[in-house]
């Protein structure tokens, strides 16, 4: 008889290149996959309809690989604390796998499913899949975990890096019998998004699912592909020149060795120093990726508040309106109302885009960082808690960087990375017909303004910034 193994799926949506799954099919070809809708989290405060929208069509593409591996994928909306023990028993599984996570939140409800599933004599079977580096394994000569971006990509990127897995194949489904009692254990019909109280309207920015991954980054790598020019192109906000993967490694609907591995293959193709920088360039931003999953895993705190001290009683002045003005993005500064209405529209936005705002907001408006964070993840396709968190926390200087005051002028940032004013024509129409200079600069007069009823700037930017170094200032003394 062969052994049933339950693979419960998380931030893996996919077959191929998977850590844990790849294992779980060493042991046993009666895999069969589980997915939980964890009400607590899909009723939190942070969640996105975009995202949510990606997730659930990622799930349906799954669900169509797994069945034609020959087996199923079967699905729960419960706490997993309760769903995967009460499934697992009801299916007499020998064995749970799952790929570990490293937030706060999964930490410690895994450790719960963990000695509840051992209490039933269940095997649990955990491993590393979403970082090429697991925590722990990168650490400081004293065995501390990082705190320093530089350090660790100089240790990270020296270290070997791990091949893709192949696809899982020649599975086994459950019998009629163990259908039934997965069904009466609570295993439903994939929900839509809409069923589960989300609504996106718009086409979503990354197609879902592992073909639409892949092809993405095949695109990306191409000889023709953006990531040839990666160094220079990744901060014009008005090209696609990044690889615009970032849902799809938050929900692993790609492997990130297989990301790995084709970076590395495109720059052994490379042969000038040019092209060599752009590729490298991008691995470092990966690199940036599990630092910040790294530092959530060893600072849990973070989720909650900021790294630095001299933030913990910040005096922001946290004006609701002016907050509500810059979700809308109707703040007189064109730059930044382009950035929060693509991010509106499209549940992305650009990374550089992604500073400028988060910079307007601390800085300009001095409003709490974590204000911004939260409105992020209610909105983000790709809102993932350690990437977010990480650079919201280097935007508003609260966080691990060894330059802790930077401020963002918004006309600057334009005048450098949008200076065609193509970016702010494309998501500020009413402005389209303006000069450039005036677009780029915000050098926009109350006349045109009132004609293109677009708003007076709603804070003086160097009055602002002025202000926000007197707190910075008075908070390092009260230290």
């Amino acid at each position: 008889m062969t052994d049933l193994i339950l693979f419960w799926h998380r931030r893996d949506l996919r077959l191929s290149d998977n850590v844990a799954l790849f294992a779980a099919r060493q042991r046993s070809a009666k895999v069969i996959g589980v997915f939980c809708f964890d009400p607590s989290l899909l009723q939190g405060r942070g969640v996105a309809p975009a995202r949510v929208t990606y997730m659930v069509e990622s799930l349906r593409k799954l669900q169509a690989e797994y069945a034609k591996a020959g087996s199923q994928l079967l699905f729960l909306y419960d706490n997993p604390s309760h769903g995967i023990p009460h499934l697992a028993s009801a299916l007499q599984a020998q064995q749970v796998f799952w790929n570990q996570d490293v937030e706060p939140y999964a930490t410690k409800r895994d450790r719960t499913i963990a000695d509840a599933l051992q209490t039933l004599g269940i095997e649990v079977y955990t491993q590393w899949d979403q970082l090429l580096h697991s925590p722990g394994t990168i650490q400081t000569q004293n065995g501390a975990p990082y705190t320093v971006y530089t350090p660790f990509w100089k240790n990270w990127i020296q270290q070997p890096k791990a091949e893709p897995l192949d696809a899982v194949t020649g599975l086994m489904r459950l019998t009629e019998a163990e259908q039934e009692r997965a069904i009466a254990a609570g295993t439903i019909p994939l929900p839509t998004a809409k069923d589960l109280g989300f609504i996106w309207d718009h086409d979503l920015f990354l197609a879902p699912g592992t073909a639409a991954a892949t092809a993405k980054l095949a695109d990306f790598c191409q000889d023709q592909g953006a990531i040839w020019e990666y160094e220079e192109q990744r901060n014009i906000p008005a090209v696609i020149g990044t690889s615009t993967l970032s849902a799809a490694l938050k929900f692993g609907t790609i492997g990130i060795r297989t990301v790995w591995a084709e970076a590395s293959r495109t720059l052994e193709r490379s042969r000038g120093d040019e092209s060599r920088s752009s590729i490298e360039t991008w691995q470092k931003e990966l690199a940036w990726r599990e630092f910040y999953q790294h530092a959530l895993y060893f600072f849990p705190e973070l989720a909650n508040g900021p790294y630095r001290t001299l933030f913990k009683q910040f005096p922001w002045l946290n004006d609701e309106e002016q907050f509500q003005q810059w979700c809308q993005g109707q703040t007189g500064y064109p730059i930044v109302d382009a950035a929060m209405r693509q991010l509106n529209q499209t549940g992305w936005m650009h990374n550089r885009c992604r500073m400028i705002v988060a910079s307007f907001l601390t800085k300009d408006l001095i409003i709490d960082w974590s204000w911004g964070e939260q409105y992020f993840m209610q909105t983000l396709i790709d809102g993932d808690l350690a990437a977010n968190n990480g650079g919201w926390q280097w935007s508003a200087s609260s966080g691990m960087d060894p330059k802790p005051l930077r401020i963002f002028n918004p006309a600057s940032q334009a005048k450098k990375f949008d200076p065609e004013a193509n970016y702010i024509r494309q998501w500020v129409p009413e402005l389209s017909g303006l000069k450039t200079k005036a677009l780029v600069m915000g050098m926009i007069s109350e006349t045109e303004r009132n004609h293109c009823n677009y708003p007076n700037p709603i804070v003086e930017h160097k009055t602002q910034q002025q202000q926000f170094k007197t707190f910075y200032k008075q908070g390092k003394e009260n230290q």
